[in-house]
């Protein structure tokens, strides 16, 4: 029913994502009607179709977004084991997932890095978030950070304090097909931990699938295989 959740703002977009079971809890509901999807949609913001932002990227169906969110949910919310939730998202693009990804880390230290591997795709992260005055806070504070780098490796951003677990996330996003679930980024998981990865796991070449990667308390891994998706690869930069 995802093709049935366009509307004609903002708020509108985000109550059909939720009359469709598309957004199931109420505090990433809260997140998106905080985000203006206008702000980093080129076109069309409301619509519910994924759309070209340049070089080679898009910016995902907010139906992806919303599903991605969901899955993600319990390594996103602030909890007395988790007070500060650190997240990465890989393939930060136009920098709306980011946006919504630090509506829900809360304000304590929670930290959200946008990572592209394109220094362009960096900028627009930023300039987008920008637009609002939420947003321009996050990026004054910290609080959303982008960077620039191999999100195949995934990204170490260490702070004064850290336990053993310096640099790790609670929880990684990748915006974008991996050609293998990379060792790299489940070593940066925090015990407990979640990843949200879209895979070319077809031998023939010719279909993806969403796999949701768990780390538990214990640092044990597990691996599901979710749904079939469509996403640009996770690659090299384009040559100069």
């Amino acid at each position: 029913m995802a093709w049935y959740s366009s509307g004609g703002s903002n708020a509108e977009l985000v109550e059909n994502l939720w009359r469709n079971g598309l957004i199931k809890e109420e505090r990433v509901k809260e997140a998106f009607l905080k985000v203006d999807r206008a702000h980093y949609a080129p076109t069309s913001p409301y619509s519910d179709s994924p759309q070209p932002i340049g070089h080679a990227a898009t910016i995902s169906a907010p139906h992806m977004h919303a599903t991605a969110i969901e899955h993600l949910l319990p390594s996103l919310l602030p909890s007395p084991s988790r007070p500060a939730p650190r997240v990465l998202d890989i393939g930060s693009g136009s920098g709306y997932l980011t946006h919504v990804l630090a509506e829900l880390v809360g304000s304590e230290g929670g930290t959200v890095v946008g990572l592209e591997h394109i220094p362009a795709l960096r900028d627009l992260g930023a300039r987008n978030m920008a637009k609002s005055a939420e947003g321009r806070d996050f990026l004054e504070t910290g609080r959303v950070r982008f960077r620039v780098g191999d999100g195949r490796k995934g990204w170490r951003e260490t702070t004064m304090g850290e336990d053993k677990d310096e640099g790790k996330w609670d929880a990684i996003h990748v915006g974008a097909a991996a050609k293998e679930i990379h060792k790299e980024l489940v070593d940066q998981l925090r015990s407990p931990g979640r990843m949200f990865v879209p895979v070319d796991d077809d031998e023939m070449g010719l279909g993806q699938h969403v796999w949701l990667v768990q780390k538990g308390e214990d640092g044990e891994v597990s691996k599901r295989r979710l749904f079939g998706v469509r996403y640009v690869p996770l690659g090299d930069p384009p040559r100069a």
